[in-house]
């Protein structure tokens, strides 16, 4: 009989990694968006480059960001609670927080662990701070490189979303892999996040739905306890998406949808007939609209903050799940379009006013990095062999991924119990 391999990675101690040169100090603020998604995003990039050691490679990621860090001094610091008890960050220019490991194997001896997202290896190659309590306790960004017998090694990042969205995250990422190559930065960083302040006195002209508490009737949360948590993904080409827009127009007078709502119409109405919710349960949709173009006047080049707005709103299961498709594709477009400025500053003040987070009960939330290049970073030894999100911030997330080389195609990865992952399979086969 053969005996299971088991996957190790043994971690050296970690080191801080703190700016180059002096960088200012202090108390540096962070908007009300900034406040919303107190979560660590983890992703993951495999290398493995014919021209230089792992050694060398190592030494480049360390010496480039500590270059990165004087143009982006908040990532060296530390996030604490504000005199108005709220989240913000101290500059204190300690570091960011790097871990050289080994794993016991080459990257093949993995490949179906990391396909098949099995986040008891993956977990292994994204560094968790030991004993963190909470999310002030952990660097805003952690660095992990594990070397592979093959020759190969991966990068492991955690980043705090109370730091970066997505364009930002890119764009730090980007910026790093510019300072590695010896280039000047195409995007400077926009540093000042004062310019989204709440209104004084504050003005909520909208409903907000996003924020809404919902009952869990249905008794959800005792199937996700009870169950394995599978995580899948589903490739929706460019005639499959075509497809679906297609439907959601067809079944009703729907003028014309964009991709993202069509898809996000049907994912949601597929997961809450996969979740069997009672056709009573209030369920709630949540998305992050992107706000950079969308204030006014629109966020500068370079904003290195949460330029997004979560945005939301509920029915019941009943009617999405026994209506056409076009029915909730509708829901989501009509919500799209209420995301203005007006809509946004109002969203900052309910924050400001109510110092709340939206609640995440019998919730779905859409989070897209279709437009994103982090599967393109390049730090002088060429683009990742294969890169992706290491789990997924939360178990209400679906999170949408570019695939193909022309990124017209998404890839939708999500985390469901065990026997609503099988219908929900089933559902993905009708498109």
């Amino acid at each position: 009989m053969v005996a299971s391999f088991e996957f190790v990675v043994t971690r050296k101690n970690p080191e801080l990694i703190p700016p180059v040169s002096e960088t200012p100090k202090g108390h540096y603020y962070l908007s009300n968006l900034d406040q919303n998604i107190a979560i660590i995003v983890k992703t993951l990039y495999y290398y493995k480059s014919e021209s230089r050691t792992n050694q060398e490679s190592y030494n480049v990621i360390k010496k480039s960001l500590s270059e990165v860090l004087v143009h982006y001094y908040p990532v060296a610091g530390r996030l604490t609670i504000s005199p108005e008890g709220k989240i913000a960050v101290n500059c204190t220019g300690e570091g960011v927080v790097v871990v050289e490991a080994e794993a016991n194997c080459g990257i093949e001896t993995i490949k179906e662990a990391i396909s098949e997202n099995r986040m008891e290896t993956l977990e292994k190659l994204v560094y968790d701070v030991p004993g963190a309590r909470n999310i002030l306790e952990i660097p805003p960004v952690v660095v992990q490189v594990t070397n592979f017998k093959c020759g190969g090694f991966v990068l492991g990042l955690g980043m705090s979303h109370n730091m970066f969205d997505g364009v930002a995250a890119a764009e730090f990422l980007n910026s790093w892999c510019e300072m590695a190559k010896g280039l000047p930065l195409s995007v400077p960083p926009f540093l000042d996040r004062t310019i989204l302040q709440p209104r004084n006195p504050p003005k909520i002209e909208f409903p907000h739905n996003e924020f809404d508490e919902i009952e869990d009737i249905s008794d959800i949360g005792k199937l996700y306890d009870e169950e394995k948590l599978v995580y899948k993904s589903f490739l929706f080409e460019p005639e499959k998406l075509e497809k679906l827009k297609i439907m959601a127009v067809e079944e009703n007078n729907n003028s014309k949808v964009s991709t993202f709502q069509a898809l996000t119409g049907f994912l949601w109405k597929s997961r809450c007939e996969a979740l069997r919710y009672k056709p009573d349960q209030r369920v709630k949709l949540l998305f992050a609209a992107d706000g950079r173009s969308r204030f006014i006047p629109r966020l500068p080049q370079g904003y290195c903050g949460n330029g997004i707005v979560l945005t939301g709103l509920v029915t019941s299961s009943g009617e999405l799940v026994g209506n056409p498709l076009s029915h909730s594709v509708g829901l989501v477009k009509r919500l799209v379009e209420l995301v203005t400025d007006g809509f946004m500053r109002s969203a900052m003040d309910y924050i400001e006013v109510n110092r709340t987070r939206p609640s995440m009960n019998a919730t779905l939330l859409i989070t897209s990095w279709s437009k994103l290049t982090l599967h393109k970073l390049d730090f002088g030894w060429g683009e990742p062999i294969f890169s992706g999100p290491v789990g997924l911030p939360g178990r209400e997330v679906i999170l949408f991924l570019p695939s193909g080389n022309d990124m017209k195609s998404i890839n939708v990865f999500l985390g469901l119990p065990t026997s609503a992952m099988e219908v929900f399979e089933e559902l993905m086969k009708k498109i």
